[in-house]
């Protein structure tokens, strides 16, 4: 069940992430602006992230075994349309984007689809490696542009939207949700409001917001900070933001492992205290080789480990019936936090041609989300009984 629920999510995140490496190739035919281009490859994370509240709540209800096959059924309608007929206009692209975030909610079907399948002490390095699935997104970084170049612009959308048909057909047959799975019976309505009056809610959105969304952010943004900020070519732009993204997948379930050892609240504040260091190198734009790679790569770690740690947080402190809306949203925190940057970034560019700026305000945000950790975060973990 961890096998086929990582699969999905991998699936539904290589969908969810077609635009970003085909952005800086979209500023150029369309003549867009650094901020249009950067709204274009936002869109659909702010989608997927707002859409992973009622997505999460429903799962809840209904279990993965019926919403993972519809969520992948419901994504191939945008990925058909952008292919065939949606990337000749921004507008045209913008409708596109916005469906296409319906791929990014799946992260809020797995996460309490997996944590049911196995006892609290093992949940951290479980949804860890569901979380691995996220390494759709280096699926998309590796083979969009080529497959662009080399056989047109429809091709990868073709075979993106065959694998979520492939998929979704094996997760009706397959799938099953664990034994003794609690239902809640309560409106939709009133779960949703009893999740936000849960502490460990806002505290793991704080921190998701930044973990999470500072790998969502570079992973639809990098490609165009490397073209602009150090002229690299469009396709040698999105192999490196491939290996941003796999280091962080990688780095996931390493997150969620270390904090079934050694506590949620220690790996999150050592990811966090990299992610400054690292942002307060890269704000000086120093030459890609070695020390501009080394702090992206080390950031890449960081922000891996650190969003498995958040989620090895949830699965303990958040009670086993609202998991799914807990998830879902601590998720749209998550992606929300990767929508703010990229725009951010475009904009500060626009106006100064450099994005040091941008990077400093992560230094600043990276802080403040650490020294909420050791204190606040630290605090609960501790009046809950577990391991800070």
């Amino acid at each position: 069940m961890l096998t086929l629920a990582t699969l999905g999510f991998a699936v539904n995140f290589w969908a969810w992430a077609l635009l970003s490496p085909l952005g800086p190739r979209f500023k150029e035919t369309l003549d867009l602006s650094s901020f249009e281009q950067s709204l274009l490859v936002a869109v659909p994370v702010v989608v997927g992230s707002l859409g992973r509240i009622p997505v999460g709540a429903l799962t809840d209800r209904f279990g993965g075994r019926a919403m993972f096959p519809l969520v992948s059924a419901a994504t191939i309608v945008p990925v058909l349309y952008l292919g065939l007929f949606g990337h000749s206009s921004l507008i045209a692209l913008l409708i596109g984007g916005f469906f296409l975030g319906i791929g990014g909610t799946a992260f809020a079907v797995g996460v309490p689809f997996v944590n049911r399948w196995f006892p609290p002490e093992r949940r951290g390095m479980a949804i860890g490696v569901f979380g691995a699935g996220m390494g759709g997104t280096a699926i998309s970084a590796l083979t969009t542009v080529n497959l662009v170049d080399a056989h047109g612009m429809a091709n990868p959308f073709l075979i993106t939207a065959a694998a979520l048909a492939a998929y979704a057909v094996l997760a009706a047959v397959l799938l099953r949700d664990a034994p003794g799975r609690t239902v809640p019976t309560e409106p939709l309505a009133r779960r949703l409001a009893d999740t936000a009056r849960l502490p460990v809610t806002w505290q793991a959105s704080a921190l998701y917001a930044v973990a999470f969304g500072g790998y969502v952010a570079f992973s639809v943004y990098l490609p165009t900070y490397l073209k602009t900020g150090y002229g690299l070519g469009q396709a040698d732009a999105a192999n490196r933001m491939a290996g941003f993204v796999l280091l962080a997948v990688a780095m996931r379930p390493v997150g969620g492992w270390l904090s079934d050892k050694a506590g949620s609240v220690r790996v999150l504040a050592a990811s966090l205290a990299v992610v400054v260091v690292g942002a307060a190198v890269q704000s000086a734009t120093p030459p890609l080789a070695p020390l501009g790679t080394i702090a992206f790569l080390a950031m890449a770690a960081a922000l891996g480990a650190g969003s498995g740690a958040t989620f090895a947080l949830v699965a303990l402190l958040a009670p086993a019936n609202k998991v799914g809306s807990v998830t879902g949203v601590v998720g749209a925190a998550g992606g929300l936090g990767g929508f703010i940057p990229p725009l951010v970034m475009g904009a500060i560019y626009s106006a100064s041609g450099s994005y040091a700026l941008g990077l400093l305000l992560l230094v600043l945000v990276s802080a403040a989300a650490l020294a909420f950790t050791v204190t606040r975060v630290r605090r609960a973990a501790a009046s809950e009984g577990t391991s800070p």
